[in-house]
């Protein structure tokens, strides 16, 4: 697979790309964040296939881990993002059928962070909540799980989330510590228990630290992506000029109000806090001196052109079109077609959005032109340019996909306009609820009538979603 991703440079040379676009001329920042009404186009609706509905949708603000939700737990966050939708919706407790929530790195003590969750926030004991797990499309599968349920019959009301906790991650003793104090625990004499301490070494008491790496190749993602950014020759300045971007819009959006999914959060001891902390303001100067972060000295991805580790909670609430209709609820949006893809975890670990994209075009009979709003995530600068630039390839469609033609880009003024995962933080077991609540009110915004999300994942897996904005009275 390397040996393909080298020889799409040879295609990219050859052939025009959203790569060589992004790298010949510097992203506009400015972005007209209240376009003109788009022509309708036809529903999405299918005969026979119920209706499925984004009531509306929440999150705590986000903020770089170990700033001021350090001292709190997932649960925490999880249940200020329930109470958030509860008190935005006026839906109460009793009404919901079922939760689920997405986490990646999970706190022992609350390993179902989605019961404890519910719990805090006043739901019945008697209301069944499951947690799940999908790397960085955690709340993806929360969400897509919820729709299976009202689809098959099973709920009608459920209310799906994410939550990640970056400032108190799971720490754990040496394998042979753990075994050792196993033992120390089952040890019945003394003289058993003095002779498993005298096998202490000093190399026991090394700590096993997590880390954001792929189990199957040991390669941290960050290595990963600044592989994946080399062999589609996407350099540091373009990375910097999109990430500048993201920071850029993002706080046009701030400003304007247009994040409005945003719930403060009251924190004991510290006060409300009410928006992000990881939006910047900055320059390509000062972006240009800081170093490589991982690929040394001659990597192109640093702290300001990745995102950062984040603390923060989302939820939605998803119901049968009928029963919100008939809860007096005037929904935002349709949630429609969506996929999940897989690939090579070593080299196309990252491109998970290559892939969704066009089958979940196809699967809903739509091309690109058709799509009002994107909404990606955001893992790395080089990541999404990287995508970008295989979308757009005809020697990566054909030689890695096994398609006759080249999928084609976003409008770059159609990408992300309120800012993303860059610039907005990425709690990996919340960013999915971010994505669609975000595209649901970009689609309100902008007069546009389908937006389209998606997202990579670790371990080479990838979503994409069709939204479908709910018509206006």
């Amino acid at each position: 697979m390397a040996s393909f991703l080298l020889g799409s440079l040879r295609s990219i040379a050859a052939a025009p790309s959203a790569l060589r676009t992004a790298t010949s001329r510097s992203f506009s920042v400015s972005c007209n964040l209240n376009s003109a009404a788009l022509t309708k186009k036809k529903s999405l609706m299918k005969p026979g296939v119920k209706n499925i509905v984004l009531v509306d949708g929440v999150r705590t603000p986000f903020l770089m881990s170990g700033t001021t939700y350090a001292d709190l737990m997932p649960h925490d966050l999880g249940r200020a993002a329930l109470q958030g939708l509860l008190s935005r919706t006026g839906i109460s407790h009793d009404a919901v059928d079922h939760i689920v929530m997405g986490t990646v790195i999970q706190e022992v003590k609350t390993s179902n962070v989605a019961r404890e969750s519910a719990l805090g926030a006043g739901f019945s004991d008697k209301t069944p909540a499951h947690t799940v797990t999908m790397a960085c499309i955690s709340s993806n599968q929360a969400m897509t799980t919820a729709v299976g349920l009202i689809a098959a019959g099973q709920c009608e009301v459920v209310v799906a989330g994410g939550v990640e906790f970056m400032s108190d991650v799971p720490i754990r003793h040496s394998r042979a510590m753990r075994r050792t104090m196993l033992s120390l625990n089952r040890a019945k004499t003394l003289r058993q228990r003095l002779g498993l301490l005298a096998s202490l070494r000093p190399g026991h008491l090394s700590p096993e630290l997590p880390a954001v790496a792929e189990f199957s190749t040991s390669e941290t993602m960050g290595h990963s992506a600044d592989r994946l950014a080399a062999a589609f020759g996407i350099t540091r300045q373009a990375q910097d000029e999109y990430a500048l971007r993201s920071h850029n819009l993002a706080c046009k959006a701030q400003e304007a109000g247009l994040l409005s999914d945003v719930m403060p959060v009251n924190i004991p001891k510290k006060g409300v806090v009410a928006k992000d902390n990881g939006i910047r303001s900055s320059s390509l100067e000062q972006m240009g001196k800081l170093k490589p972060a991982f690929i040394k000295p001659h990597g192109t991805i640093t702290a300001a052109n990745a995102s950062f580790l984040t603390d923060g909670a989302s939820a939605v609430l998803i119901m049968s079109e009928e029963k919100a209709l008939s809860m007096g609820f005037t929904p935002k949006a349709y949630l429609r077609d969506f996929v999940y893809v897989s690939q090579d975890p070593k080299d196309q670990l990252l491109l998970g959005p290559t892939y969704a994209i066009p089958k979940v075009l196809e699967k809903a009979g739509l091309s690109l032109n058709d799509i009002d709003a994107f909404e990606l995530h955001e893992a790395f600068a080089g990541q999404v340019l990287a995508n970008l630039s295989a979308m757009d390839s005809e020697w990566f469609a054909q030689n890695c996909m096994g398609r006759k033609t080249k999928v084609g880009v976003p409008p770059l003024e159609k990408l992300n306009n309120w800012g993303g995962s860059l610039s907005l933080g990425h709690p990996f077991g919340a960013t999915g609820c971010r994505l669609v609540t975000t595209a649901a009110h970009r689609l309100s915004n902008e007069g546009g009538q389908l937006a389209l999300v998606a997202a990579c994942a670790a371990g080479g897996q990838g979503h994409a979603m069709i939204v479908e904005a709910y018509p206006k009275k």
